[in-house]
């Protein structure tokens, strides 16, 4: 037997697209909200997806070089180790690295979206064998595990008049000294029924919304959506699923809550907090979603619900805790919703 034959996922088709060049489209799709982060929340959000990047890639090559045995035999291979790590670096540690940065609020410490960025890419991705073989989304995890480590409750509002560029200890905190603690619009008055106290410009526009580095801008989220479907990287209705079903059963919930519908409550939903961010650049995620077209189905929708129930009974944004659920799922849902064999044409029954 030919020891050199290669075994990989069905279908097998041969094309020009390559992972590096997808993962360099998700790349430049998440330029806009980030650059967003930075003009709404100074050097520091720069420094803090900075940081991430470097931190991400550096745990990849690291732990890359070791397994690989760069410091075998005193370290004589370690040149040609760190060619081979760069011919198949393929973009996807940056990329979680930059989701990591872009899913926190600014006002964490450096050294911790560090450690968050090298907890996902060394235990959540390299641990369980590297690119395409990671059971949750990394960036979500390590989100999550700075969220249990440390204090990611605190959340302000851009305040233009106090952002200079060139200082990392600017004072972007509003005039009466008050921070929004929580998932900001959503924990405020949004999730308490007390209406939603911003205009849905702002909410568009992300102007003096408290929330995360890359999630407040959702016209900048909105371009690297349609990027991502122009370039045909994810599905135009992927995105659409999630955010439409949360918003249909969040105003239902409201409804309910206020014992009279309430349709108002659907915008200001879908646009507030990390929806609409998680749904474009995290539930999309090729390796922790289902292959088949059913299987998607019932994950997008699932991933909208629960976030709307869980919003619904905690009064706190909770896309992140809901998507890495979700994946923990998906190895499930591909079992029962069996995919067509690819090429497969059904056959017309002879007649009787």
């Amino acid at each position: 037997m030919d020891n050199n034959i290669v075994i990989s996922t069905p279908p097998h088709i041969k094309g020009k697209r390559t992972t590096k060049c997808i993962m360099l489209d998700v790349l430049i799709a998440l330029i806009p909200a980030a650059v967003m982060g930075v003009v709404y929340f100074g050097l520091k959000a720069l420094l803090l997806e900075a940081v991430a990047i470097l931190g991400a890639v550096a745990t990849e090559f690291v732990y890359y070089f070791i397994a690989q045995g760069g410091f075998k035999d005193k370290c004589a291979n370690a040149l040609e180790t760190c060619k081979k790590w760069l011919n198949q670096f393929d973009f996807t540690s940056a990329i979680t690295g930059l989701i990591l940065a872009l899913i926190v609020p600014v006002t964490v410490n450096w050294y911790e979206v560090l450690i968050g960025s090298v907890f996902a890419v060394a235990v959540v991705k390299m641990l369980f064998g590297g690119t395409g073989k990671n059971l949750v989304n990394p960036a979500i995890t390590g989100r999550i595990f700075m969220f249990i480590s440390f204090t990611l409750t605190v959340f302000i509002a851009p305040n233009f008049e106090a952002i200079k560029w060139w200082d990392l200890s600017a004072n972007l905190i509003p005039d009466d000294g008050v921070l929004q603690v929580g998932a900001t619009v959503l924990s405020g008055n949004l999730l308490q029924g007390k209406g939603v106290g911003t205009s849905l410009l702002d909410l568009l526009l992300g102007s003096g919304v408290a929330g995360c580095i890359g999630e407040t801008c959702k016209v900048a989220i909105i371009a690297g959506y349609i990027y991502l479907c122009a370039r045909k990287i994810i599905k135009w209705w992927q995105p659409l699923l999630v955010v439409l079903s949360c918003g249909v059963l969040g105003t239902v919930l409201m409804s309910v809550q206020k014992e009279a519908f309430d349709i108002a409550f659907f915008l200001p939903s879908i646009l507030s907090g990390g929806l609409l961010f998680g749904a474009v650049f995290m539930a999309t995620d090729y390796v922790t979603s289902p292959k088949g077209f059913a299987g998607q189905v019932i994950y997008y929708v699932a991933i909208g619900l629960f976030t709307a129930l869980l919003r619904h009974y905690t009064k706190i944004e909770v896309i992140s805790f809901t998507i890495m659920l979700l994946n923990l799922v998906v190895p499930l849902i591909d079992i029962y919703t069996v995919r067509k064999p690819f090429g497969y044409k059904k056959t017309s029954k002879e007649g009787k």
